[in-house]
């Protein structure tokens, strides 16, 4: 049976070492999760000039995406102006290839998994909006557990109600939400903290990044492998 394809947006990455000039990279810890549950990642640098007939190409290749963590979305894209000082690490490329791959990949029916960034790029992909700044102290380095909706994708991909520990890193948050997304994972402060695109066959969004601590816990490592089970061919 072929080995599922997955490909991750990279970043550019100026402070990179061992290359030669400025490098585009992702997250060691997205690529291993997937590796550990049977998929092969690849990136696609965030080159706006790689135009969509390319995506397309792409897409028509490969068997699902993982949307990683990083800097803040720029609020325009969401129809706002920046009202937080603590906005930080807006790329334009980065949302740029992100929101059109985003985008053709739910055209696709292909499954993706959004981590952090990821969840809020969906919900601004859907049409939906972030709250710009919602503090540190409570959703910065901090694991806690999250309850899910029984039944809902997330909760049958983690294979519990109420995984325990999520590790936050995020000071932003979904407000409106997107056109057919679903609310199904909340924290104790009433923050959104998982949606699932209802229209789709597994397009997922946690708030979170599993990929953090999924070399040591199962429940985490749970929704790699979920996503490598859907993404299979068949």
């Amino acid at each position: 049976m072929p080995t599922p394809l997955i490909v991750i947006v990279g970043r550019v990455s100026p402070t990179a070492t061992n290359v030669r000039g400025e490098a585009f990279a992702f997250g060691q810890r997205y690529a291993r999760a997937i590796v550990r549950a049977g998929g092969v990642p690849l990136m696609l640098p965030p080159i706006p000039e790689t135009g969509s007939d390319a995506i397309e190409e792409l897409l028509s290749r490969i068997d699902g995406l993982v949307f990683q963590g990083g800097g803040d979305v720029e609020p325009s894209r969401y129809g706002q102006s920046r009202s937080a000082e603590q906005i930080y690490g807006i790329v334009d490329d980065h949302d740029t290839v992100e929101l059109a791959v985003l985008r053709a990949a739910i055209e696709h029916d292909l499954p993706v998994l959004g981590l952090c960034r990821g969840i809020q790029l969906l919900n601004v992909a859907r049409g939906g909006t972030l709250v710009q700044d919602i503090g540190t102290e409570d959703h910065w380095h901090r694991y806690y557990p999250v309850d899910l909706e029984p039944g809902s994708r997330v909760a049958k991909a983690f294979g519990t109600e109420r995984p325990q520990q999520c590790h936050h890193v995020h000071h932003q948050a979904l407000d409106t939400l997107g056109d057919d997304l679903r609310v199904v994972g909340r924290a104790a402060d009433g923050t959104i903290e998982a949606v699932e695109l209802e229209p789709a066959r597994w397009v997922v969004g946690v708030q979170w990044h599993p990929e953090d601590n999924a070399a040591d816990d199962r429940e985490q490592q749970n929704l790699f492998d979920e996503l490598i089970r859907q993404a299979r061919p068949s």
